[in-house]
């Protein structure tokens, strides 16, 4: 009863001053809303940083360069026969090959030293995770090289032309074969002994599929 009268009767408050919630209402709600200097903060996760190191590394050491700048002399030890056109006629490469002919001696003194070196190279060498993907790598494509000299000799086998167009067809054809395995023995071996990794064309893809 003593509230409905003075919510109906507000004069009747002492000193006649009418009630106000307004004031303490707001001010509550100002006090409640405004942050507390001693409140938790939440906490914001902090992000981690993961440093990511390679370890199948294409770089290599003196040895590993070393290494696979030799394997390159494989393939052109193996197709060195196709240069009989070009090192007859121009001195250049017979002065290129003069140092390297009794290597070439050794390499063609017994008929299957070819597949021999094949053999370990693949199997000593690609096949060996003790190497570093460097050395695996050339080898491969060097190994590959070889495998693509199949083609020529099958078609020197199989047409044999002893004069006329045919002969002249087959010289080309020999003299590109030992240029382009020039270019990658030169490019291949010198790229390693700098410590670059270099890319053979039409061999390189293979390598890589082979060497895991």
């Amino acid at each position: 009863m003593a509230v409905s009268y003075l919510l109906l009767f507000p004069s009747a408050t002492p000193n006649n001053r009418p009630l106000s919630f307004s004031s303490s209402l707001s001010t509550k709600l100002t006090l409640s809303l405004s942050p507390s200097p001693f409140a938790r903060q939440p906490a914001i996760p902090k992000r981690s940083t993961v440093t990511v190191q390679s370890k199948g590394s294409n770089s290599a050491d003196a040895p590993d360069r070393l290494i696979s700048a030799v394997a390159y002399f494989y393939p052109f030890f193996d197709g060195v026969q196709y240069g009989k056109y070009v090192i007859t006629q121009f001195a250049p490469f017979q002065a290129f090959i003069q140092p390297l002919v009794p290597a070439i001696r050794v390499f063609k003194s017994f008929p299957f030293n070819g597949f021999l070196v094949f053999l370990t190279l693949y199997f000593v060498v690609v096949r060996n995770p003790n190497f570093s993907r460097y050395v695996r790598f050339n080898t491969m494509q060097a190994i590959v090289l070889d495998v693509l000299l199949i083609f020529p000799d099958l078609l020197e086998r199989t047409f044999n032309p002893r004069d006329g167009v045919g002969l002249e067809l087959m010289m080309s054809l020999d003299s590109t074969v030992f240029l382009f395995l020039l270019v990658c023995l030169v490019y291949g071996s010198s790229s390693c002994l700098l410590g670059q990794l270099p890319r053979l064309p039409i061999v390189a893809d293979a390598a890589d599929r082979q060497v895991l």
